[in-house]
């Protein structure tokens, strides 16, 4: 596996990406430095290339790319590829691929809204960019494949991760799926000890080292349930104790424009997962929509036909 220097670089504008890698590539691992031969053969080519794309080009893994990246002092691919595309003029991409000039700006206290509403807005779509780019589809389904034959799915999240855990909980049981979520360490590991082989048990964390979600879904695997994590960060421990990992993105900033960000990039992987479930149980999931519609109609508003009010 490859190791993360902690002496690696920062990104510096005084010096360009390129030729800090060419500087560099003596201390790169054998899996990076096939990254680093790419990069330099074809930077433009790498410059307009997916994460995926440019694994399959270097003969590597996204794993290792997001490794280059974190070498080189950035937080996500796509920052390699602004910097990159920069430096071989090809700035004008990021306004093509809706990437903007001011990506990891931090927000100041005076500024003004419309430029805080901007930064937001150009965080969040860095953010999901990167998902789309990371995030393994054949992980995605190996898990709805899962969730749609369990007898119970138990959902983990502490924190800030339990308004996701919430959301992907919801989701199963609007579809008719029996799934529980878990926001407290000891109900969580009461229930992930009644867990079997035809269960499912997935915990969220963005960081991927929060002890209790570890704790929970370790409970959970050593009970025989599929294990899936969903976090920001592929090396964490959370990551390893699961069966299946299913990577959002992550940038940082010193305000909470990040956390926003990285908590609507896990929404996207929860409400894929959640699709891929419906998808596979179509007939279930509509007669459990129907089901929850008719039990309801009672409780809604008549509508006022004079003013079409409700």
């Amino acid at each position: 596996m490859d190791q993360i220097r902690t002496d690696a670089p920062t990104a510096s504008p005084e010096v360009g990406v390129l030729e800090r890698i060419r500087l560099g590539a003596s201390e790169l691992s054998e899996a990076m430095s096939k990254v680093a031969d790419q990069v330099l053969v074809d930077p433009e080519a790498a410059a307009r290339a997916t994460i995926m794309d440019l694994a399959e080009l270097s003969g590597t893994s996204p794993g290792t790319i997001t490794r280059f990246c974190r070498h080189l002092g950035y937080d996500g691919y796509a920052a390699l590829r602004v910097a990159i595309a920069t430096e071989t003029g090809r700035a004008s991409a990021r306004h093509e691929t809706g990437w903007d000039v001011n990506i990891g700006q931090e927000i100041a206290p005076s500024d003004p809204l419309d430029q805080v509403l901007k930064q937001l807005i150009t965080i969040d779509a860095a953010m999901l960019r990167d998902t789309v780019d990371t995030l393994d589809l054949a992980a995605v389904e190996r898990v709805a494949a899962a969730v749609s034959d369990a007898r119970r799915v138990d959902v983990y999240g502490v924190g800030s991760s339990a308004t996701v855990a919430r959301e992907l909980q919801m989701g199963f049981y609007r579809t008719g799926v029996a799934a529980w979520v878990w926001t407290e360490v000891h109900d969580a590991l009461a229930s992930a000890a009644l867990l079997g082989e035809d269960d499912v048990a997935i915990a969220v964390s963005h960081s991927g080292t929060t002890a209790e979600t570890i704790e929970m879904l370790s409970e959970a695997g050593t009970r025989g349930a599929l294990t899936a994590a969903i976090t920001a960060c592929p090396e964490a421990v959370l990551a390893e104790v699961a069966d299946v990992c299913l990577v959002s993105s992550a940038r940082r900033t010193s305000h909470r424009a990040d956390l926003l960000a990285s908590r609507h990039s896990a929404l996207l992987v929860a409400d894929l997962v959640h699709i891929a479930v419906a998808q596979r149980r179509f007939p279930e999931a509509l007669e459990a929509l129907e089901s929850r519609a008719r039990a309801v109609v009672g409780h809604r508003p008549t509508p006022d036909l004079r003013t079409g009010a409700s």
